[in-house]
């Protein structure tokens, strides 16, 4: 297994990476800032993120945004696109991959007791092929990630466990995402709004996966959900901002449903007994990024 860091300097986790490479990528997160710059852009990877919603999350001065996202770019931790006028920073997932490693095995000489909590009892299993339990988190639980959870319960042929939530408390479910699951022949009743608290507390269920349906929830700081379940973020502009007539309003409605249909019709069609969890997350990753399911 190999990797990179600082543009391309390969190394093995026998330890032929150049120690002080790692020890640049080490010091740049050894500052609060740009970890926590570093721990917000891994809750969207693998895209990315602009300057000014990273600020506005983190509650962070752009100029000091700015120097940290630098130092973090130097470093080979995070990387940089263009799109349009906006700049993307995203995590260098194959860097993060290589600090870990040799973090892991270089450092810590693959250490069976140190390894054992990211490894678990057997070493990538496939993954099992009924029986899922899939979390959608939105901000407020109204509209996208309720369509989630409706959409994967009746298009998931029984292999599905679905739930949603949001991490802000006391929302509704919005009246023109209920007239669309009502017109696609959906079952609405017994639906509500949930706070994701419901899904933390001790003896819930564990999930095999949770999904992000809005920039908002992936922003929100969050412990580590038990089981380590396969994550990924599959934001969607919030139709409830939608203006203009109720006719104007609900065809975004319409929209954002059938953008979550192309993407919950691709995640249960992986052929999810064959994929180890490395592939399957990237195949995860791969529907999150879909242009077609964004339009």
């Amino acid at each position: 297994m190999k990797g990179s860091l600082d543009g391309g300097y390969p190394f093995d986790y026998s330890g032929n990476m150049e120690m002080n490479r790692a020890a640049h990528a080490f010091a740049t997160l050894g500052h609060h800032g740009r970890l926590a710059i570093f721990r917000l852009l891994m809750r969207f990877a693998p895209q990315g993120v602009r300057p000014t919603e990273i600020a506005q999350a983190l509650g962070m001065r752009q100029n000091t945004l700015s120097h940290h996202l630098a130092d973090l770019t130097a470093s080979g931790l995070v990387g940089v696109t263009r799109q349009g006028r906006s700049l993307l920073y995203a995590v260098d997932l194959d860097t993060a991959e290589a600090l870990i490693g040799y973090l892991a095995l270089d450092v810590g000489r693959a250490r069976p007791d140190l390894l054992a909590p990211l490894l678990g009892p057997r070493k990538d299993p496939p993954m099992r092929d009924t029986d899922f339990d899939v979390l959608f988190i939105c901000s407020g639980n109204s509209a996208r990630s309720i369509f989630a959870e409706v959409l994967l319960r009746d298009l998931g042929r029984g292999k599905f466990q679905a739930f949603s939530a949001g991490t802000r408390p006391n929302s509704e479910l919005n009246p023109f995402a209920l007239d669309v699951l009502r017109r696609n022949g959906h079952d609405v009743a017994g639906l509500r709004s949930k706070h994701i608290s419901e899904f933390q507390q001790p003896g819930a269920i564990e999930m095999d996966f949770v999904f992000t349906v809005c920039d908002r929830a992936a922003a929100e700081e969050c412990p580590p959900w038990p089981g380590q379940p396969i994550t990924g973020h599959w934001g969607l502009p919030d139709p409830v901002k939608a203006t203009g007539t109720d006719a104007e309003k609900a065809l975004v409605f319409a929209q954002t449903y059938a953008a979550l249909r192309r993407r919950i019709l691709a995640f249960v069609a992986l052929p999810f007994d064959s994929l180890s969890r490395l592939s399957l997350q990237a195949r995860v990753d791969a529907i999150g990024t879909d242009t077609e399911a964004k339009a």
